[in-house]
């Protein structure tokens, strides 16, 4: 070949030698420029403007302190990475994650996953989801995270200490590192989503029959009735000869076969963002035989494999109230006492699933074992199969208090973080009053079911003591927490039905929450120096903390003061029961105009609203004021806390700091905010709910 052409050659060579030593440099420099910002253990996902973000976290985050709440999705209030140590994604050695901002949820369920226990909430405005910390295609992460911040600045002037805030937003800047390669970056894997759905029984068992021939019995001449307002029931045993035609019992041939509907949690294809919950809803005014059960369950349940530590799909401390009253015959106890035992074979009885105790119940309630009596099914149910008959009236309001006063103790084994659930078995109706004593039972955060055997017909109904007993006991009345069976020979069909129920957390909705437990008074400054149009801005404030709360006469309460020199109770707790009326209250208070005299508002407030308080309700005081009082603070504030109020402050312009820190339940700086303008109120909304359910978590749950 001629030079020319070999230098033509030497010429490109060199060209695609300079080209690919440039490019492999790029992607060096590329990657040079790849950062990954760290985050502290207890930095909050909500604290955390940026809607997806890589970050690493340091070692030593799996600690109780550093509080998640959900599974697998998780609320925004949540530690970052203690809820990567619980979803799996790390370990406490810390490591990168990938954050992902998806919308609030209506509920969040806790478990106890990898070492850590994650709470349940029953909702919050925005959620987050972790996974590996590898980049997704075509998103661009930030190597600096935006914070939101509500923080003040102490700064000191001649008056005194004024808090000044720093800012809707702040910019945090970690020292970064570039990211781990392959060699020494940590591995982590991805768990598969766990799932609380549990699927209707499919097994079909071979149906009883019943002889064509009627069988007779023969009634005793000495039945027992409940004096003046039971009907009679036969001591012995009444065989059924009833009719095809009568529709109030299900035989075994109807061919209906409806699945029970259940709570699912289902992970979709693709992205983790769209995982979704879905719950069933009950129809009203239905028993177990017309609400979707199938007519197929399984007359005696599976014996479960022998599990020391339980079922932990079902981690519920469960109470049933047994009717021992003589009305209920010898035989139809048997039948009882076969029931229960059912039960404790389906549950799985153990140490990290559920615990069982029985109290039965008469004239007088008594407890024939408690929660920590047996740990496992088979003892439990030995124990019951030797249970004797009290005999009796039945006194279901009784045995509810009993249950209330007595049952739920550390002493008879009550876990706390487990939800506290009892079912109350009643054979036609009871003959004391039950709606009292189950409002109480309820507001201590006790899940009440009825199991109702052969109610009362309509010529009957004119003897039951308490109409619509069951509607006035459970706290809902949609079906979910009563069931009616029409005959004892139907008993065995709802076993598996009841096991679903009471094992079903997320729908345990009478268990008391930071939402639903509470007395909150609001004491506003109403003074001359607030203003008519900061003074509805302040209406604002309080209306958006109200309706974050489940408000009823059983749930929260919210009452509120006004003040100048003088007090004015614009609504005390029992006023109003639904949340829209609460808000319209909240909105048709009229702006006073005056002094400031905070110490007797606080007074009055503890005199015409918490002195009124229910029993076992939170009392909340939050009080809101923009100067300095003309009064002391110090000693009716002291009272209130005394008094078991907890006391948040929130300080506007020139509300003085020592006033605020005397008002607030200590920790201050958890219970005491201040702002500079009333425009910014609303920054306090979220913190100040997060806060009270932060307190209420710590606390023993009965």
């Amino acid at each position: 070949l001629p030079f020319s052409s070999y230098y033509v050659f030497f010429v490109v060579g060199v060209f695609l030698i300079c080209a690919y030593a440039a490019k492999e440099a790029t992607k060096k420099m590329k990657k040079a420029k790849l950062y990954v910002p760290q985050i502290d253990c207890d930095v909050k996902a909500g604290k955390i403007i940026n809607p997806e973000f890589i970050a690493k976290c340091p070692p030593g985050c799996q600690d109780v302190k550093y509080r998640v709440y959900g599974t697998d999705i998780y609320a925004s209030f949540s530690s970052v990475c203690n809820a990567a140590i619980h979803s799996g994604i790390i370990d406490n050695t810390g490591g990168k994650i990938l954050v992902q901002k998806v919308a609030g949820h209506s509920g969040y369920r806790g478990s106890f996953s990898n070492g850590v226990r994650s709470l349940s909430l029953p909702r919050w405005r925005e959620s987050f989801l972790v996974s590996e910390g590898k980049p997704r295609k075509g998103v661009t992460y930030p190597s600096t995270l935006e914070y939101s911040s509500s923080k003040s600045t102490a700064v000191k002037s001649g008056n005194g200490r004024v808090n000044v805030p720093t800012g809707d937003t702040v910019r945090k800047e970690y020292q970064t590192s570039p990211v781990p390669t392959p060699a020494t970056q940590m591995a982590t894997t991805t768990p598969t989503p766990t799932t609380t759905t549990t699927d209707p029984s499919t097994t079909t068992p071979k149906p009883t029959t019943t002889p064509a021939t009627s069988r007779t019995t023969t009634v005793a001449a000495a039945a027992k009735t409940r004096p003046g307002l039971h009907r009679v029931r036969d001591i012995a045993f009444r065989w059924s000869s009833t009719p095809a035609s009568n529709r109030n019992i299900l035989g075994p041939n109807t061919g209906i076969q409806r699945q029970e509907p259940v709570a699912a949690f289902r992970r979709a294809a693709g992205s983790p963002a769209h995982l979704a919950m879905e719950t069933d809803s009950w129809r009203s005014g239905l028993s177990i035989f017309d609400t979707g059960f199938s007519s197929k369950e399984e007359l005696n349940p599976k014996p479960l494999e022998s599990i020391s530590q339980g079922n932990p799909n079902c981690k519920v401390d469960l109470s049933f109230l047994m009717d021992g009253s003589w009305s209920i015959g010898k035989r139809r106890f048997q039948l009882q006492k076969k029931f229960l035992s059912n039960v404790a074979q389906a549950l799985g009885i153990g140490s990290a699933g559920p615990l069982m105790g029985i109290v039965q119940y008469g004239d007088d309630p008594s407890t024939e074992f408690n929660l920590k009596t047996y740990a496992n099914s088979k003892d439990l149910r030995n124990a019951i199969e030797k249970i004797p008959q009290k005999g009796g009236l039945s006194n279901v309001g009784k045995a509810l208090s009993f249950v209330n006063k007595n049952f739920f103790s550390d002493a008879n084994g009550n876990r706390g973080g487990a939800p506290n659930v009892v079912v109350v078995m009643v054979d036609g109706w009871p003959t004391d009053r039950v709606e009292e004593a189950s409002r109480l039972a309820r507001e201590s955060g006790i899940n009440i079911f009825f199991v109702t055997i052969e109610a009362a017909a309509e010529s009957e109904k004119q003897n039951v003591i308490e109409p619509n007993f069951v509607d006035k006991a459970v706290c809902r009345t949609n079906g979910f927490y009563s069931i009616t069976v029409p005959s004892w020979f139907s008993l065995h069909k709802v076993v598996q039905p009841l096991v679903k129920r009471v094992c079903d957390t997320d729908r345990l909705v009478c268990s008391k929450t930071c939402l639903n437990s509470a007395d909150i008074g609001f004491v506003i400054d109403g003074s001359s120096s607030v203003g008519t149009g900061n003074f509805r801005t302040v209406l604002q404030f309080v209306a958006n903390i109200s309706k974050e709360f489940e408000i009823s006469d059983t749930d929260t309460r919210i009452g509120a003061v006004q003040y100048t020199y003088e007090q004015r109770l614009e609504f005390s707790f029992d006023k109003y029961s639904t949340k829209q009326d609460v808000l319209s209250a909240i909105k048709r208070i009229s702006y006073w105009s005056g002094g400031t005299s905070t110490g007797a508002a606080i007074s009055y407030a503890s005199e015409q609203l918490f002195s009124k308080s229910k029993p076992n309700k939170r009392k909340i005081m939050i009080l809101i004021t923009d100067g300095r009082s003309y009064d002391d603070v110090s000693v009716p504030a002291m009272a209130a806390h005394r008094n078991g109020v907890i006391a948040y402050s929130i300080g506007v312009a020139w509300a003085a700091q020592d006033e605020l820190e005397a008002i607030a339940t200590d920790p201050d700086k958890d219970h005491s905010f201040f702002v500079d303008e009333f425009d910014n109120l609303y920054r306090f909304v979220n913190q100040l709910i997060q806060n009270i359910c932060t307190e209420f978590n710590s606390q023993p749950r009965n």
